[in-house]
């Protein structure tokens, strides 16, 4: 059984609280690791060490700290191989999508590479007699993130990567379920140059969150999850004096228009709707085609791509198109997500609830699933399901749909798909969600734009990536100078004639 380590100033360290988690090979069911949990003690440690450490970091130029990132690019290349196999191992996500959360990571940290322009402040000469106003965008201190299981390398990048280009020391705290990747990433990070203590990743539970949320050092905290536990961390986060951003669950909408192409809408629906097992916050779960007679021909089009998709472990080829849910205990919730769906009057056409693979019956695998003529009140259209299931919401017009979206509480992402540009451009005016797509399924913006949702989607005024995430690591110090005049007269090369 292999013990996995904290990682704290620059070297792995085993855990010292006697607390450990299992982790699970979702494919098979069966513990093949184990976690050590931190303590409150050892989390103190770990953010005195980057207490120390931060200092020097941040007295670093701009420049330098961008060259770490650069030869970082180069050794996440490089290892790309290595990462995906130990992500999928404890995920259990196929290879390609794994090795896609690793690169969406990476372009976040390309982004941050331009931190010397990123951080440049503003200057107003002669703002007024003999006086100069300037601004100067410094680092926090100490930084620490909290992330999720679904996307282990990405995340943790989306964070810590601004956090250290802008100067800061960064605590990660990663998901429980999956913590081989973050280990992998810091040692990458100290190999491209990085000091030690300056990132450290300590695995823990809630016992180690509460410490991080109640440390008087730690300056800012980020967190990626479900709602209620983003909400928890944002307001314990808060009270204590700390800048926090938190995003927490999606129920995000595919509105179909009678005019879309549906052989696309389909394809992007199967895509966006199972890919990854349906576990990842910018999932399209519900489908609102206009019309009985889109709805219809949408449902035609959506079974026999369903039926054959193909559900099994990584190490069954890259053609496997999504593999198992991360737990048994996520299993067991979508199971009985679908069974309410049922018991309150949806209509099942493609039922995954038998679902088995050969050899594989003890690994967390669901089958994919396809809900019509699903209504607003039913429970697999309020929650967040976070499976392989999608739900269809017959809508009779435009309006109708769009007030789906508009009226549900999560406003994470959304998407419409229609050959009509003014239908186009009034939802995406009109929509109360921060991230829309137009013929594209999971809208998630590129790394120079902003990653965040809106509603009970996020908690905080600042998204992630992007130019939002140098305004998150860094506060802004405002001079005014004045000088006294006189002084350029310069020396004196001659006697002054006697008065």
């Amino acid at each position: 059984m292999q013990e996995l380590s904290h990682y704290i100033d620059g070297a792995h360290v085993k855990g010292a609280s006697g607390r450990f988690a299992d982790v699970m090979n979702p494919a098979t069911g069966e513990v093949q690791a184990k976690v050590p949990l931190a303590s409150a003690d050892e989390i103190g440690t770990a953010v005195e060490i980057a207490a120390q450490a931060q200092p020097e970091w941040a007295a670093m130029n701009p420049q330098r700290r961008a060259r770490v990132l650069m030869k970082f690019v180069d050794l996440l290349n490089r290892d790309m191989d290595k990462l995906a196999e130990a992500l999928s191992r404890e995920h259990g996500k196929t290879l390609p999508d794994a090795a896609g959360d690793v690169q969406r990571g990476l372009e976040v940290v390309e982004f941050c590479i331009g931190a010397p322009h990123l951080l440049k402040g503003e200057y107003t000469d002669g703002a007024g007699p003999g006086i100069d106003m300037y601004s100067m965008r410094q680092p926090l201190g100490v930084c620490a993130g909290i992330t999720p299981f679904n996307v282990p390398a990405m995340i943790p990048m989306w964070m810590f990567a601004p956090a250290l280009a802008c100067g800061n020391a960064f605590i990660l705290k990663p998901s429980e379920r999956d913590p081989s990747v973050p280990l992998m990433l810091v040692e990458l990070l100290e190999e491209a140059g990085l000091p030690k203590g300056v990132l450290q990743v300590v695995n823990g539970d809630k016992e180690a969150v509460d410490a991080l949320l109640d440390h008087p050092v730690i300056q800012s905290i980020g967190f990626v999850g479900s709602t209620p536990i983003a909400e928890y961390i944002y307001s314990r986060g808060c009270a204590a004096g700390k800048r926090v951003q938190c995003f927490g669950g999606a129920k995000n909408h595919m509105i179909i228009m009678p005019d879309a192409d549906m052989d696309q809408a389909a394809d992007a629906l199967v895509g966006a709707g199972y890919g990854a097992a349906g576990e990842r916050c910018m999932a399209i779960s519900v489908a609102v085609p206009v019309g009985e007679e889109t709805a219809d021909r949408l449902i035609e089009k959506l079974v026999p791509r369903i039926e054959k998709l193909k559900v099994g472990p990584y190490t069954a080829g890259n053609d496997v198109d999504y593999g198992p849910v991360v737990t048994a205990a996520a299993k067991e919730n979508i199971l009985k997500l679908v069974q309410s769906g049922v018991d309150q009057g949806a209509e099942l056409v493609v039922d995954g609830r038998d679902f088995k693979l050969q050899g594989y019956e003890d690994g967390f695998f669901v089958g994919p699933h396809l809900f019509d003529k699903v209504t607003p009140d039913m429970d697999i259209y309020r929650k967040e399901i976070f499976g392989p299931v999608l739900t269809t919401v017959r809508a009779g017009s435009y309006e109708e749909a769009l007030g789906l979206a508009m009226d549900h509480e999560y406003g994470n992402g959304t998407a419409i798909f229609t050959r009509d540009g003014d239908t186009a451009r009034d939802f995406a005016s009109r929509i109360n969600i921060g991230m829309v797509g137009v013929n594209v399924p999971i809208p998630v913006p590129l790394a120079y734009h902003t990653f965040g949702g809106w509603k009970k989607s996020v908690f905080g005024d600042l998204n992630q990536h992007g130019t939002d995430s140098f305004r998150f690591y860094t506060r802004t110090k405002t001079v005014t100078a004045r000088w006294p005049s006189g002084l350029k007269e310069g020396g004196e090369f001659h006697f002054k004639p006697m008065d």
